[in-house]
């Protein structure tokens, strides 16, 4: 099992929303891959209350290095991925086996 985590600062506004909205949409959109993106078994995103830190936080869980592969290359991803790079102005990840 593959444990997929990123990180991510919004911009202010941007897309014809603000940090609040956007950050909100980011969430629907990539929670809503499960069931769709096969080997993606779970998918959460957490609003940071903490001012020091990024501002969104996906944590979500893969069946294998193969479905990572395959949630990154996958339409309904990529159609998520192309927002998600309009609103932002920093990433991090981090992908580990469990």
């Amino acid at each position: 099992m593959i444990k997929h985590i990123v990180f991510w600062n919004l911009k202010e506004e941007a897309a014809g929303g603000d940090k609040i909205r956007n950050g909100q949409l980011i969430k629907e959109k990539l929670e809503g891959l499960v069931g769709v993106v096969p080997g993606l078994l779970s998918a959460q995103v957490g609003v940071n209350f903490n001012p020091n830190g990024y501002d969104l936080c996906l944590c979500s869980e893969l069946a294998s290095k193969e479905a990572l592969d395959g949630y990154q290359c996958h339409p309904a991803h990529l159609a998520v991925k192309e927002f998600v790079h309009q609103v932002i102005c920093e990433r991090a990840v981090v992908d580990y086996e469990m």
